[in-house]
């Protein structure tokens, strides 16, 4: 199982990097930017609702307006359309606090830089934008589609032009639950972690490498940074041979925590079974 840690610059210790929102007071929270492919399934139900209820109307209004001349019917059609590809992603982000029903269904939601709830200012300037540039892209015929998701593939936030804007993201509001945190042992460290003496690593030292771990995807990146030094500093003066030095920290820690882990298991297993009734 992969460690949820950053990689350190070599391929070797290559893992998944996982962007989280910061605060203006530096504090990371556990909110994850929402992906592309999550975002074009959201985009795609929420359009596939307006064009639904965009033919429904012109069908029910062309019965209505049979009798009407035809700039009568062209301003009916034109207002209609503005009303829906306007009026739904306005009304639903701001009613249902940065959701419409694709994002619902993703599991997705748009919030404030700063990981705040949208206004109706946020949620005006995102249609607005939409409808003109991106969805379906009124001043860019047949090219908003393909701006927006550009401007998306090169946004560090997956940010697309409304977002800018408007001063949102959307994050991944559902969360599958993560596995449990198991300590793996990265191959280049093999054949150290084999001979490395870990008889003054104690339980208290293996518990706060074990939690550093388990969290530090959460952690603001100088914050996990220092910690990390700390232990790497404790875990030095208790071993012997030390570590290779291109070795990343989060790497060693988890040698040494699943080194740890298979001593243990072979003790217990080379151990006599007990007998039952024996004193």
């Amino acid at each position: 199982m992969p460690t949820t840690l950053p990689p350190d610059g070599d391929n070797r210790w290559q893992t998944d990097r996982v962007p989280h929102i910061v605060t203006g007071e530096a504090v990371a929270l556990e909110l994850r930017i929402a992906q592309i492919p999550s975002r074009v399934a959201a985009a795609a139900i929420d359009f596939a609702v307006m064009s639904t209820a965009f033919t429904v109307i012109l069908m029910v209004g062309n019965r209505l307006l049979f009798s009407l001349d035809e700039a009568a019917v062209t301003a009916f059609v034109l207002v209609t359309f503005v009303a829906i590809y306007l009026g739904y992603p306005l009304v639903l982000e701001t009613s249902l606090r940065g959701r419409t029903l694709g994002k619902m269904v993703v599991g997705l939601r748009v919030v404030r830089d700063d990981a705040g709830p949208i206004t109706f200012r946020h949620a005006l300037v995102r249609a607005v934008i939409g409808l003109t540039l991106e969805r379906p892209g009124l001043l860019l015929i047949g090219q908003g589609s393909a701006l927006a998701l550009t401007v998306m593939l090169f946004s560090a936030t997956g940010k697309r032009i409304g977002d800018m804007a408007a001063g949102t993201v959307v994050i991944q509001e559902r969360i599958a639950p993560q596995p449990l945190f198991w300590p793996i042992l990265p191959w280049p460290l093999a054949g150290w972690a084999a001979v490395v003496d870990l008889t003054a690593v104690d339980d208290g030292l293996a518990l706060a490498l074990r939690q550093f771990l388990s969290r530090a995807a959460g952690f603001e990146p100088g914050a996990r940074y220092v910690l990390e030094r700390t232990l790497m500093a404790e875990l030095r003066a208790r071993i012997s041979p030390p570590p290779p030095p291109d070795a990343p920290g989060w790497a060693v820690l988890s040698a040494v925590l699943a080194e740890r882990r298979r001593r243990d298991s072979q003790r217990l297993a080379a151990q006599p079974a007990v007998r039952a009734g024996s004193p």
